[in-house]
């Protein structure tokens, strides 16, 4: 098994906390209170443009052969999520310029910028984002909700070019061969972050 299918199996029973989740359940039935909704978008929004630091961070580190795809994960996070962020912001009358970090947002984000100073730590903590955003996705479009934006937040993550993104990143992590202990720390690490992140909205 390899590094990457193992981190799979220990993420599982995280991806059915999330599942579970009064924030991911709501978004999946579609009658999520928009407070919350609009509370979440906006500590996101603000999650991402740090996420694409680290990109940044590690394509700085990359072997060429790696380059490449994170400039293409960089971009998409850019223009695909956070043009999905802009778009709902309006229909949530989200203030994305005007948010502020909370405190899960700042831990999680400060966390990941100082992990990518190591391109192996690096990817092993930002890998929770990407798996688990696409099995969150491809597992709640089985059926989507009537709300055509929570729908539409939800087709974003179930795309098939999102879970190709997903499994590059898993290739390039099971190439950079980081200790296996060190990965598996990490990831269980972020994994606590992306569910302590589902309590932002208060």
């Amino acid at each position: 098994m390899g590094l990457s299918e193992r981190l799979h199996a220990i993420g599982r029973p995280l991806i059915e906390e999330q599942l579970r989740h009064p924030t991911v359940a709501g978004i999946a039935r579609g009658d999520l209170d928009e407070r919350v909704f609009r509370a979440w978008l906006e500590q996101d929004y603000l999650y991402l443009l740090d996420y694409i630091r680290v990109f940044a961070r590690l394509a700085w580190q990359a072997p060429q052969e790696h380059l490449a795809d994170l400039v293409d994960l960089a971009h998409s996070t850019l223009h695909d999520e956070l043009d999905l962020h802009r778009s709902l912001a309006g229909e949530f009358q989200a203030d994305l310029d005007g948010a502020v970090k909370g405190p899960e947002c700042a831990a999680y984000t400060s966390w990941l910028l100082e992990s990518a100073a190591d391109y192996g730590d690096g990817l092993a903590a930002l890998y929770p984002c990407m798996w688990g955003y696409s099995t969150l996705g491809q597992e709640l479009a089985e059926h989507a909700p009537a709300d055509p934006r929570y729908r539409r937040w939800i087709e974003v993550y179930a795309d098939p070019g999102f879970a190709e993104l997903t499994r590059r990143c898993a290739q390039m992590l099971d190439e950079a061969g980081p200790a296996p202990e060190r990965a598996e720390e990490l990831f269980l690490q972020g994994m606590r972050h992306e569910i302590a992140f589902w309590d932002v909205p208060r």
